[in-house]
């Protein structure tokens, strides 16, 4: 007499954020077709397993046994013990999902954090560095200009002392001029008094000369010669009088004249030169400010370059030292994920060995129940069964390469056949999707 026992169960495991973690089987059917499903998926992964259990109850063979009650017992024996087990592992199963759900509970962070006052601060430190990049960017401006600047200073310094050194050099050629002009002046002044000396000689030898001419004309001296009639002496004298005197007139007039054109020459000479010289003085007075201003402006300007520099220096450290921070924390994140991964893929394999053991337990349930039904019979049925476990897993992929433009989604079917626990053969199907970025 078959026999058909229909038995539906589920399990659920906690769900969390950007995870999703379901099982359920259903529809077990004995001297029929039952179907198990499970479905499981993390982010962009999905895994699909679909079970079908098909029983063939061969022919029944009727005998004679006085092991019955035996029987009985030792099935009542693996019944109790089997409950135990059930109800051990039930005991586990609630605890495990315990943990999942304090674990999520306590690593989830929008259940129970908020997360809005950080990404405040990140928004803020965003615009910090947006701010900060700028400024780095004006002061390596400010840099080039001040470079500029310090260039074109250096260069007005050296034309400077270009200018400095032809007026030294004219000054120099000035004082020479100036000393030969001196000497020339001294010189005249020491003339004047030899002119004066001879000019004083030449009057006393005049008047000698008209004294003594004087006293001739004046003597008592009878001479009689026959000659021609005498010139007139005073006539003569008083004309060589004249010429004598206009001589000296006129030597003395040209040595006023030379002597005034001289010292005027010396005087415009002198004058021009101190003219020019105060002109240099003054002219190196302004070279000597304007190289002190240069100075002092190019010592600022080094200072400020010093500064600005040591600023660009502490920015980049100091932006050097929050990228490291920020990488040890996404280290720190990324660790956690791998571990949730690995603690996820570890309860699905804890939940698929339970399943197993839980298909097995039914099974020898409905074996049990198969024998209380016949319990009065003289007969005891014995069944071959054959069991036959096809095993699909589905794995949905989605894959964004951080260099393509595109997204890729991968779907992986894997088809095991299972007879008797066995594995007698396996498929594997993947197919790929390119989806819109």
């Amino acid at each position: 007499m078959p026999v058909t026992v229909k038995h539906n169960s589920s399990f659920s495991a906690p769900s969390a954020v950007g995870s999703k973690l379901h099982y359920s089987a259903e529809g077990m059917v004995l001297n029929g077709l039952s179907n198990l499903s499970a479905f499981e998926s993390y982010g962009g992964y999905g895994t699909r397993i679909s079970s079908s259990l098909s029983s063939v109850v061969g022919a029944y063979e009727v005998t004679t046994g006085a092991n019955e009650k035996l029987t009985m017992q030792n099935l009542n024996n693996r019944l109790a013990s089997y409950l135990e087990k059930v109800h051990a592992l039930e005991a586990a199963n609630r605890k495990i999902e315990l943990q999942i759900r304090e674990f999520y509970e306590n690593r989830s962070p929008a259940i129970h954090k908020d997360l809005s006052k950080y990404f405040i601060t990140i928004e803020d430190l965003r615009k910090q560095v947006l701010a900060r990049s700028k400024e780095n960017a004006q002061l390596h401006l400010q840099l080039d200009n001040i470079n500029l600047a310090c260039g074109d200073f250096k260069m007005k310094f050296e034309i400077e002392m270009n200018m400095r050194l032809l007026v030294e050099a004219d000054l120099a050629r000035l004082r020479g001029t100036l000393g030969a002009h001196q000497l020339a002046c001294k010189d005249l002044e020491f003339q004047i008094p030899g002119l004066k000396e001879e000019l004083v000689y030449l009057k006393k030898n005049h008047e000698e000369e008209l004294h003594l001419l004087r006293t001739e004309q004046s003597g008592s001296v009878n001479v009689e010669v026959d000659c021609a009639p005498s010139a007139n002496l005073d006539k003569e004298l008083q004309e060589m009088r004249e010429q004598y005197e206009t001589l000296i007139q006129k030597n003395l007039r040209e040595t006023e004249h030379w002597f005034q054109s001289k010292a005027e020459t010396l005087k415009s000479q002198v004058t021009s030169s101190c003219t020019e010289i105060k002109t240099s003085q003054t002219v190196l007075t302004d070279l000597r400010r304007n190289f002190q201003n240069l100075k002092i402006e190019l010592d600022a300007a080094v200072m400020q370059k010093q500064v600005l520099e040591k600023n660009v220096v502490d920015v980049g450290l100091r932006y050097s030292a929050q990228i490291t921070q920020l990488q040890i924390q996404i280290d720190h994140f990324q660790e956690e994920l791998q571990k949730l991964h690995v603690s996820i893929q570890k309860q699905a394999t804890e939940y698929q060995v339970l399943l197993d053991i839980k298909m097995r337990l039914e099974l020898e349930i409905a074996e049990y129940r198969r024998l209380l039904e016949g319990e009065g019979r003289e007969s005891v049925v014995t069944s071959t069964v054959k069991e036959t476990v096809t095993k699909t897993v589905k794995i949905e992929e989605t894959v964004e390469e951080e260099h393509n433009p595109h997204i890729q989604r991968r779907v992986k079917v894997i088809v095991e056949e299972l007879v008797d626990g066995k594995v007698v053969s396996t498929s594997v199907d993947e197919k790929i999707h390119e989806l819109s970025s």
